[in-house]
């Protein structure tokens, strides 16, 4: 396959920035976008050029580290899926590709196609964590847990913490991430005790940071390579609420 990428380069946050145009040649459609990218680069760098700068970690899926707005999508057209799991057979031969970073005011443009979602780890801080001497690991069944609620609590904590949903949304919100940690505690009795403190401060934080607010675009959801439900947003508003109003 022979392709066309026209690729963001931006030196920095205070840079400019703008499309540059290269040609990837010879790409297998068993390779991953990222495959492919590395592909490119290794011409750059025999030609002389600087290669592109792009985050990536663990290649699996795993890690949500390879954070690229593709053609417009987050991670691309692959449903459920990062972009290292992207693979070239879902482009076509002479296909003109758009590659740019994750937008958004609260992640800032390292270099090129890599942004600072420290801001996630921010928010994680403010209280996404449990903090109580729970003692040791019970057994198994000490703890009596419905199946609907631990369910819940699993499937919110397969965030992976991307920040494709940030991406996606025409705010900029990063409600869809952190309702998903709100609620993987929050369903389990450890993470009742301090559920109202986290809330807050996580709700807080998040603010603080400028991301935007909600307004039910679902474009969030859409994109997310774990599949994490919108109505976790939910979730986290009547935890809020109950812990604003003292209810909890």
């Amino acid at each position: 396959m022979n392709l066309t990428l026209r690729v963001w380069r931006q030196k920095n946050a205070q840079d400019k920035g703008g499309m540059e145009t290269y040609e990837a040649r010879d790409i297998s459609p068993d390779m991953s976008f990222l495959e492919m990218l590395d592909t490119v680069n290794e011409d750059l760098v025999t030609k002389g050029v600087e290669p592109i700068h792009f985050d990536h970690d663990c290649r699996e899926g795993i890690c949500g580290a390879c954070s690229l707005v593709i053609d417009g999508i987050p991670h691309g057209k692959e449903h459920a899926a990062t972009t290292c799991e992207l693979r070239m057979r879902r482009f076509k031969d002479g296909d003109t590709i758009t590659v740019e970073p994750f937008r958004a005011k609260a992640f800032p443009v390292i270099k090129d196609l890599m942004v600072d979602r420290s801001a996630f780890d921010r928010i994680i801080a403010a209280g996404g964590f449990i903090s109580i001497n729970t003692g040791g690991v019970p057994d198994a069944n000490a703890i009596p847990i419905s199946k609907e609620k631990s369910d819940l609590a699993m499937d919110a904590a397969a965030c992976i913490g991307c920040g494709a949903c940030v991406a996606a949304c025409p705010n900029a919100s990063a409600m869809l991430f952190v309702s998903a940690k709100v609620t993987q505690f929050a369903n389990l009795p450890q993470g009742r005790v301090e559920a109202a403190e986290r809330v807050q401060k996580m709700v807080a934080q998040m603010d603080l940071e400028g991301f935007g607010n909600c307004t039910n675009h679902y474009e969030c959801e859409a994109v997310c390579p774990k599949e994490i439900n919108i109505r976790f947003i939910g979730q986290m508003n009547r935890e809020f609420m109950k812990a604003k109003t003292g209810l909890g």
